[in-house]
């Protein structure tokens, strides 16, 4: 049956069954609310799994100590990207189920010399990250989350605007009464990436003479978080929109928070894996960086890290050649869980319905992303796929399948195609969003309760 035929999948879920689903999401928002940044998304990430028996793998070596079946173990890379591993019994070499998951979302970063004033006004500049429509980021309150990295090694975390008694900041929008040529401009162009400057403070500081309310702002953070301006150079902070995730809708059905994607493919990924027992497969979630800007760094998907850190434990095991890791790759499945376009009532133009995924449905499998020709995509073997939607059946899981867009409005990527250069069995599989990239997204906590039951079946498949 299409897509669009099919009747929401809600009433799957009655009485205690449904209270589980809403306890779970309740942990989801929980989850978005606390990261807003791959840094708090990770180190949360490794609390949450070290509290269930997952051991810091670097510890392990150190203490010359070898894994064995059943263990339990994460890799850190950088506090922005993470490997977890559940080891099976079978030998590595016969492959393992991957899902993997990035934790980087659209946003504005500061610039390394971001303050500065005008007219009175204490400003900060900004640089975008990732996909955004500029003029969806004014006239918002935003909050400043990250680290800045002192002289001396010393490491401050900053978070401001997200406790009830912080300020928040934010970005002038221009009042309509003046806005006559700025609404003739196209969308892209209402807000240059170079307007995107935050207002930030205005009282003067006692005694200066010159930039007297940069000064008083510089002030503040001197006795906050002990730091000062040129500390900024060697800072990394995130301008995020401020507040907690919500339940969205009168009826409580869904989540709207920022940065969904790709954040509800990482916490349904990561809550699957802590869920399971002893696995056949050696099971892993990996958590990534840098796919909004095409997954590149040294903790995007493009680094070595993982293929480095498979090796690594091959070799703790004994099993490690160079051989015997290029088979564990290839011979590997992965799940590429990111999340797609739920059909959108008020857009329906750019969508087409007998092939794009539906809020309350479930999970999402799609075979290709990219965009027009499939450019940039991997395009997943129907044998796979068969594979998958019998595992799908057996774990009663509700699957549907989607798009992003129609085939020539344009499209997006994953990470799947760089897991499949190593020649595994690889699909894009996550939570269809509406208002994705937006400051606030929206998902159906259906599909999120569904998507995690998903992962959790492709893991414990033997």
């Amino acid at each position: 049956m299409k897509n669009k035929d099919r009747k929401s999948s809600w009433e799957k879920y009655q009485g205690e069954k449904r209270e589980e689903l809403f306890k779970f999401c309740d942990g989801y928002i929980d989850f978005l609310s606390m990261c807003k940044t791959e840094r708090e998304c990770i180190l949360t990430s490794i609390e949450m799994a070290k509290a269930l028996g997952y051991k810091d793998f670097n510890e392990i070596l150190k203490n010359n100590e070898k894994i064995e079946a059943g263990d339990k173990i994460y890799v850190n890379n950088k506090d922005k990207s993470l490997a977890l591993f559940l080891i099976g019994e079978e030998p590595i070499e016969k492959g393992m189920r991957i899902v993997g998951s990035h934790v980087d979302s659209p946003r504005l970063d500061l610039k390394q010399r971001p303050l500065y004033e005008d007219t009175n006004l204490a400003m900060m500049e900004t640089h975008y990250y990732g996909g955004i429509k500029k003029y969806q980021w004014v006239a918002l309150p935003l909050a400043l989350h990250g680290v800045v990295i002192k002289k001396d090694g010393t490491k401050i975390n900053v978070v401001i605007g997200e406790d009830p008694s912080d300020p928040v900041i934010g970005i002038s929008d221009l009042l309509i009464h003046l806005a006559g040529k700025q609404q003739q401009k196209k969308a892209s162009e209402v807000i240059e990436g170079e307007d995107l400057n935050l207002l930030v403070g205005s009282i003067p500081l006692t005694g200066e003479e010159k930039d007297a309310a940069k000064a008083n702002i510089l002030n503040i953070l001197k006795e906050k978080y002990n730091f000062e301006e040129e500390d900024f150079v060697s800072a990394e902070i995130e301008v995020v929109p401020a507040g907690r995730a919500r339940d969205y809708g009168l009826d409580r059905s869904m989540v709207i928070g920022y940065g969904q994607d790709d954040r509800v493919c990482a916490y349904t990924s990561l809550m699957a894996l802590l869920d399971l027992g002893k696995t056949k497969y050696t099971s892993v979630v990996l958590l990534v960086d840098k796919e909004e800007i095409g997954s590149v760094g040294a903790t995007g998907m493009y680094s070595r890290f993982f293929e480095n850190t498979v090796a690594e434990i091959m070799d703790n095991i004994g099993e490690y050649s160079e051989l015997k890791l290029r088979r564990a790759l290839a011979n590997s499945k992965m799940l590429s869980s990111d999340v797609t376009v739920a059909y959108d009532p008020n857009y329906p133009s750019v969508l087409e319905k007998n092939n794009t995924a539906y809020f309350g449905k479930g999970i999402v499998f799609s075979k290709y992303t990219g965009a027009r020709g499939k450019s940039g995509c991997n395009d997943a073997n129907p044998e796979y796929i068969a594979w998958l939607r019998n595992i799908m059946d057996k774990n009663d899981v509700d699957y549907q399948t989607g798009e992003l867009g129609k085939v020539d409005q344009g499209g997006g990527g994953t990470i799947a195609y760089i897991l499949a250069q190593y020649n595994m069995e690889v699909i894009d599989c996550g939570v269809a969003l509406q208002n994705m990239h937006a400051p606030w997204e929206v998902s159906s906590k259906f599909d999120v309760y569904e998507t995690m039951r998903g992962y959790k079946a492709f893991l414990e498949e033997e």
